[in-house]
């Protein structure tokens, strides 16, 4: 092998490093330790990223603590003008935007595209903060006395996202906290991390004052510095259940405020009188789209009575329709899974289920995408579901779709509320007062009638009940604001010097 072939297979080969953004500039990692990312298409090593220590979460936190006053300081005005520009800026590259995201996560362009579409919403509700903290004002409390409300940032904020939404998750939280006034630290997924430094270029385009918004990458070690850093004054977090548990928990601790979203096994309710159809299309959007790696997507359909087996019959036949590959290639409705590890902890729950007394209907381990080496996992639809079975009780997220068969709406509607988790529901009926019995019943924070996932838009806010939420708020929406905003109660007299005295009793309004 000659010199000049040598050298092309070094570039071929060459691991490029993903960086911190500290300050307003990539910062290397100084740790020592890194992290894979790897492409899911192709199951090869295409990036490493570095994983933080605490000095350089302290960093992080450092140059944000730093900035802080002067942009807690900036007119409402101009804050709005640097989300306006951000918004432009990401409107302009949805596609190098959807292209990185598909490359380290393996979701489909047209998914990719979509992440994008659903974060910027987020992005443009921001871009409203001059009248989304107005405050209240009363006149005349008391005999010369009034009284408002004011809103203030808290300072700097934290947020740990998760691998399978990259660009969207970050989104939901940074555009409600800077535009409050507020610093931030995203702690993005080590395993898909470039997208968050593509949005720190673009935040920082948009007019942001460098400091404002930084990203440390890591793994527990990163995270745990942040739960007890005592400039840290809010925390926001998207994963599974357990670790949103663990979460809210150590930063309360450390007395700051949280929002920890964590897993979900949303069910679809089908009833007798629904459209086959319309279920059958839901039902497959909503449990395959995106491998199944989404926290709402539908793991669990309830069927009702004999509506049963022809929606069985018409999910069949459309799995059979769905083309996978890589999320690149131009056609492909699903892509591989994230990890070979989470592939095959997937594969073994289908494998569980059988040994458990489930029917495989689809067996999504039979499905190989010739030519591709990647973590690519078939769709598999199982049905006779049962509770105490794992396949039912686990969150696998990923493609398998379950079949719970019931006699009677009330069943239904019990195995729904006995669940632990609380995110969302769906329910697939003709019928008006049934669906409207079912919102009015069902234990679950998002509920969608004939929308099989239905994740609110960017004015409401989102977030599930029970297991699915530790906090009192829900992220991005009024409630986001909320979150990351002090209220501050001011009552003010300006009376005549000349009739001022003392007086120890009891202030009174009256």
């Amino acid at each position: 092998m000659d010199r000049r072939e040598n050298a092309m297979k070094t570039v071929e080969t060459a691991i490029r490093s993903v960086e911190h953004w500290i300050g307003g500039k990539p910062a290397p990692s100084t740790s020592g330790r890194t992290s894979p990312v790897w492409n899911p298409a192709t199951g090869r090593e295409q990036a490493r990223v570095g994983l933080a220590d605490e000095p350089e979460v302290d960093r992080a936190v450092a140059a944000a603590a730093a900035s802080f006053p002067e942009w807690r300081a900036t007119p409402l005005s101009r804050r709005a003008e640097t989300m306006f520009r951000l918004r432009e800026l990401i409107d302009q590259n949805r596609a190098k935007i959807a292209q990185v995201l598909t490359s380290e996560h393996g979701k489909t362009r047209a998914d990719a595209l979509g992440e994008v579409a659903r974060g910027l919403e987020n992005i443009e509700f921001a871009c409203g903060i001059p009248n989304l903290l107005k405050g209240g004002f009363t006149e005349q409390a008391s005999k010369g006395v009034d009284v408002y409300q004011i809103r203030q940032p808290l300072g700097v904020v934290a947020g740990i996202t998760p691998f399978n939404f990259p660009a969207m998750v970050p989104m939901w939280m940074f555009a409600n906290a800077i535009a409050c006034g507020n610093t931030f630290v995203l702690k993005p997924s080590e395993r898909d991390p470039s997208v968050s430094l593509l949005l720190a270029k673009f935040i920082q385009q948009a007019g942001v004052p460098d400091g404002v918004f930084n990203v440390v990458h890591g793994d527990k070690i990163a995270v745990d510095r942040l739960l007890e850093h005592p400039d840290v004054k809010a925390v926001s977090f998207v994963g599974s259940t357990p670790i949103a548990r663990q979460i809210y928990e150590t930063a309360t601790r450390n007395g700051k405020r949280v929002q920890a979203l964590g897993g979900a096994k949303n069910h679809m309710l089908v009833l007798p009188d629904a459209d086959i159809g319309m279920a059958a299309d839901a039902a497959i959007s909503a449990a395959y789209g995106s491998a199944g790696e989404r926290c709402m997507a539908i793991s669990i359909v309830v069927t009702v009575g004999d509506v049963a087996d022809p929606l069985i019959a018409a999910i069949k036949d459309r799995i059979g329709k769905i083309k996978i590959g890589p999320g690149d290639e131009e056609g492909n409705e699903m892509g591989p899974l994230i990890t070979e590890e989470h592939r095959d902890r997937v594969a073994a729950h289908v494998e569980q289920a059988a040994r458990e007394g489930a029917t495989l209907s689809v067996d999504g381990r039979e499905d190989i995408v010739l030519g591709h080496p990647g973590y690519f996992l078939g769709c598999s639809l199982i049905d006779n579901v049962k509770p105490g079975m794992r396949c039912y009780d686990d969150e696998i997220f990923g493609p398998v779709l379950g079949i719970v068969r019931v006699k009677t709406y009330d069943e239904a509607l019990k195995l729904i509320n006995d669940n632990p988790y609380g995110n969302g529901t769906a329910i697939f009926t003709r019928d008006g007062g049934a669906a409207r019995q079912f919102q009015f019943d069902v234990e679950v924070g998002m509920v969608g009638i004939n929308v099989p996932i239905p994740v609110p838009v960017s004015y409401y806010s989102f977030g599930g009940w029970k297991s699915s939420l530790f906090g009192d708020l829900h992220m991005y929406g009024p409630e986001g604001i909320q979150f990351y905003t002090h209220a501050k109660l001011v009552t003010s007299r300006w009376p005549d010097p000349s009739t001022s005295k003392v007086d120890l009793g009891f202030p009174q309004v009256r």
